[in-house]
């Protein structure tokens, strides 16, 4: 901060200026110099000096090591003197001014000195006025506690008077319970409030209410313990409201869940107390007079009783959990039912908080992990139990889904809170879980053992007997009926006999024989074709028995089976298929010899045209018919027509007589040239065909390539002209259609084999690989190809079949671009 600046002197006469040590300055009259705290405030060492944190050890611990201190010490030393003669300048500069305020001070002190006497004068009067007031004040705080004293009293008499009438009241037996339970209530709240303790007369009858109060206790939780147990919620409600007024209503809630909750845990225990169940089926126990061996079974003899004693004990544990919940959820209604007379909330609401569990959850919670604990305890340190629970794993968990579904269904009140939830069946079927995976794991071993056993690794070649197959379906059929009214449990031994199927299918397909032997068609069935009809059997049986089975059970059931006997289904297919190539190979050879044949010549030129005998091709295909029907068909088709369209082989066969007609309808197309009597001898040879087809599969009943094969007949005969409006044509590819009408143009009217140069098997195959449209662009080609030839003549006429050919292949392109 600026020092402050010292005035010029105001005038030459001043006393203090004649003083001598102002001659010397007033004479020279030299400039003001500035002031010691700016010079400071400039100076880099003084500034330090001006800092309200200035710290004189800093300072002095710089100076010394800086080796300047005795010169600092001199420049500090300069500093002081000159800081004094400012300061002495300073208070002369002032000098008038100080002795006025010296002469004010005076003055002051003058006019103190004269109040002196009236101060005193007051204080006297202060101390006289205070003697007067305190003997009244004395008087009143006396009168006062006297008072008050008296007010207490009364009150007292008063509360204890009616406590009094109170405890009379409630000597009077016509009193219900509530209203009992209110007045002792409002008695000992009234006794604890007012301090009534200590009047001999009033503890007296607090005594006699205490004798009292555990009465209405009892009467209380008799009354709902017997609506619990009895499903009467007037009874729970008067327990309550009981407790209610005796202002007990949490404590004697807890007390009832607590109760049921012991008595469900005391029952779970006992039920699987493999010593208890050792007492009450022998009297020397299993083990001897110990109880159960150390591995939990029984005695030889005795296992049997102990089995049905084991039963008996869980439908006994199951009843009573199924009580213990029953009686919770009728608690736990009427508490939500109810409500508080003035302030209307729910009686539930003075038990529970928001976030916590209900009270059937908790018990549910407890009973829940009380049972897992036990069956976990039961598997691991009883065989016995292990084996039982195991074995007739169905029956345990019937057991518990009764348990839950008489708990839902008798809970189930509509505007109230069910006593189970899906989570809640959840974790009770999940505490069986363990003896679940065994028992799914027993049957897989057994059903896998059946098939280990018809159907062992290390051989092949060895198919099984008709008695084994039925075993193993039996056995499939009886582990499906064992829980077919057990839903959850049904779908779960679905899938183990799900992977027992694809087991079975991949060691069936292992069987089969795929040899040249299994696939010759020219003489007897061979050892390895008999073993594969036997097979196919097999599977078949297998097949068509578990179908029939699946179809009674539910869509979701039988979906899981699906998969795995498709399985089957696809190595029953596979254990014939070869035969049935082959045939249709033989088949398809034997028409195509057709065109070895002479369908051009005419009765003159060739006479195997006439004559009632089938052509050398037909009469070696009705051979091969036959020998099929005989050596093969016979086999494998069902003996029994009505059950003919469920047998794999029933479908192969329909579908190789199918193909033939086709093939043959194809190939017949396809002959060129085609005479009169040619025509006949086509006609001839289709009618054989049926003949051939019929030791197959009855022809009547192939559908599309039977009409076909009809329509074709009549269509050979037909006039090119009547050709396009003939009906027959419906039933007709229009491949074949054109085809045919090549045999019916000139020479130079080349087919698309014949203008590729592709051998009749080239050919064939290709027209098996196309569509319709694709085979009319091979064929338009042909007839652009004929049109430049015409055009390139100079003629103007077309053969009477090229019209036709476009018109039909028009329809063809159309229906083509439409797709």
């Amino acid at each position: 901060m600026a020092s402050p600046q010292i005035p010029p002197s105001s005038s030459s006469s001043s006393p203090i200026h004649r003083l001598p040590t102002f001659n010397d300055r007033t004479i020279n009259a030299e400039p003001p110099q500035p002031s010691p705290l700016e010079t400071f405030a400039s100076d880099p060492v003084f500034s330090a000096f001006l800092s309200p944190s200035f710290d004189s050890a800093a300072f002095s611990s710089q100076a010394l090591s800086s080796g300047s201190a005795a010169a600092r010490a001199e420049s500090l030393q300069e500093s002081i003197r000159l800081l004094n003669r400012h300061l002495r300048s300073e208070v002369l500069s002032r000098h008038p001014h100080l002795l006025s305020s010296l002469l004010s001070l005076r003055q002051a002190s003058t006019s103190l000195s004269s109040l002196r006497p009236a101060v005193d004068s007051l204080t006297s009067s202060l101390q006289r006025t205070r003697q007067d007031l305190a003997t009244p004040r004395s008087v009143l705080k006396t009168r006062t506690i006297q008072l008050k004293n008296l007010l207490a009293t009364a009150d007292l008499l008063h509360h204890s008077e009616r406590l009094l009438k109170l405890a009379a009241r409630l000597r009077d037996e016509r009193l219900d319970l509530a209203r009992a339970a209110e007045l002792h209530r409002e008695a000992k709240v009234l006794y604890e409030e007012k301090g009534l303790a200590g009047i001999e007369a009033v503890d007296e009858q607090m005594r006699t209410l205490g004798e009292a109060s555990g009465k209405l206790r009892a009467e209380a939780a008799a009354a709902a313990e017997r609506g619990m147990d009895g499903s009467n919620q007037n009874d729970i409600w008067v327990g309550l409201q009981v407790y209610y007024n005796l202002g007990e209503l949490r404590p004697a809630v807890e007390a009832l869940v607590s109760k049921y909750k012991v008595a469900g845990i005391k029952s779970i225990n006992t039920a699987l107390d493999m010593k208890a169940i050792s007492s009450a089926t022998s009297s020397g126990g299993f083990g001897g007079p110990g109880g159960v061996q150390r591995s939990g079974t029984p005695q030889i003899g005795s296992g049997k009783k102990a089995g049905e004693a084991l039963w008996d004990r869980m439908r006994h544990c199951m009843d009573e959990l199924y009580h213990v919940m029953a009686a919770v959820w009728q608690l736990q209604s009427v508490l939500t039912k109810k409500r508080l007379p003035f302030t209307q909330v729910l009686f539930l609401q003075e038990v529970w908080q928001e976030g916590e569990p209900l009270l059937t959850e908790r018990v549910w919670e407890a009973l829940v992990k009380a049972f897992a604990y036990q069956m976990k305890s039961a598997y691991t340190a009883s065989s016995f139990v292990k084996e039982i629970f195991t074995i007739d794993y169905p029956r345990l968990f019937l057991m518990v889904e009764n348990l839950l579904e008489r708990i839902s269904r008798d809970t189930d009140v509509k505007g109230v809170i069910p006593a189970l939830s899906l989570e809640g069946r959840a974790q009770m079927v999940g505490a069986i879980q363990t003896f679940q995976v065994s028992f799914l794991a027993l049957c897989l071993s057994r059903l896998s053992d059946h098939v280990n056993t018809i159907f062992p690794v290390s051989s092949r070649g060895i198919i099984p007997s008709k008695d084994q197959i039925s075993r193993l379906i039996s056995r499939i059929q009886e582990e499906i009926e064992l829980v077919r009214m057990h839903g959850p449990l049904l779908h779960l031994v679905l899938r183990e006999i799900a992977k027992v199927l694809h087991l079975l299918a991949e060691r069936a397909e292992y069987q089969i024989s795929t040899g040249p032997e299994a696939r010759q068609v020219t003489g007897p069935a061979t050892a390895a074709q008999l073993k594969n009809f036997a097979l196919y059997q097999h599977l078949q049986e297998i097949h068509s028995r578990i179908s029939t089975t699946m179809s009674t059970l539910p869509d979701s059931a039988s979906k899981i089976l699906s998969r795995s006997l498709k399985e089957v289904y696809e190595v029953e297919c596979n254990s014939v298929s070869l035969l049935f190539k082959s045939m249709l190979e033989q088949l398809k050879s034997c028409i195509n010899k057709m065109h070895q044949q002479n369908f051009g010549g005419d009765a003159t030129d060739d006479g195997s045209l006439f004559g009632n005998s089938a052509s050398p091709y037909m009469e070696e295909l009705q051979k091969c018919t036959l020998d099929f029907r005989r050596e093969f068909l016979s086999k494998l088709l069902p003996a029994s027509s009505a059950s003919r369209s469920e047998a794999i082989c029933t479908r192969l066969v329909r579908e190789m007589a199918s193909e033939i007609l086709v093939y043959f309808i194809r190939n017949a197309s396809l002959v060129r040239p085609l005479s009169e009597a040619g025509k006949l001898r086509m006609a001839r040879d289709m009618a054989e065909l049926e003949l051939a087809v019929q030791n197959l599969f009855p022809v009547e009943q192939l559908g599309p390539p039977y009409r076909a094969l009809r329509a074709f007949r009549p269509v050979i005969f037909l006039e090119t002209s009547q050709l396009v409006k003939s009906p027959l044509l419906q039933d007709l590819p229009p491949s074949v259609i054109l085809h045919h009408l090549y045999s019916r143009g000139p020479d130079e009217l080349e087919s698309p084999m014949q203008k590729n140069k592709l051998t009749l098997a080239q050919y064939l195959l290709w027209l098996d690989s196309q569509g319709e449209d694709q085979i009319w662009k091979g064929i338009k080609a042909t007839l652009d190809d004929y049109e430049m030839k015409v055009r390139g003549r100079g003629d103007k006429e077309f053969s009477p079949v090229y019209p036709i050919m476009l018109q039909i292949g028009s329809v063809v392109a159309q229906s083509a671009s439409l797709l």
